[in-house]
């Protein structure tokens, strides 16, 4: 078996696309802390970012793939798990990030806020505060996860 070269198998790598990708890079870097792995093209056409182990790929808005700020709705919500969510929150709010969703506890046991970028997708950071089973909130269980 050949070893996948930038994730390991099992991981969901969302696409998240943006108008200008130069502005994206230098934007998530300085608000949300993520970090450049990689990018390709000439003019770029996408790159990998992560922040701890959560990886995205951003690519370049073209046909048929737009950013919510150009579609005028949001197309997905992205969710990242960290660990200090308080400086995490701080921080966006001080580079000037727009904050949907104040910094709460959720009825589900996570400590989050919730943010939109420079090309109005939709992020939630988040951190567990409190470990409650699904079915302690009120979901119903279909199945565990193995």
């Amino acid at each position: 078996m050949i070893a996948n070269r930038s994730l390991p198998t099992d991981t969901l790598l969302p696409h998240v696309t943006y108008q200008n990708l130069d502005e994206a890079i230098a934007w998530l870097t300085r608000t949300f802390g993520f970090t450049e792995h990689y990018r390709y093209g000439d003019p770029i056409s996408g790159a990998q970012m992560y922040l701890g182990k959560a990886f995205i790929m951003i690519e370049r808005a073209r046909d048929r793939r737009a950013s919510p700020a150009q579609l005028g709705c949001g197309t997905q919500s992205l969710t990242v798990f960290v660990e200090d969510i308080e400086a995490h929150f701080e921080r966006a709010n001080s580079a000037g990030a727009t904050i949907v969703e104040d910094l709460h506890e959720t009825v589900y046991g996570e400590l989050q806020y919730g943010v939109e970028d420079l090309d109005g997708h939709h992020w939630l950071f988040s951190r567990h505060s409190r470990d409650l089973s699904p079915d302690e909130w009120g979901a119903t269980i279909s199945k565990s996860p193995e």
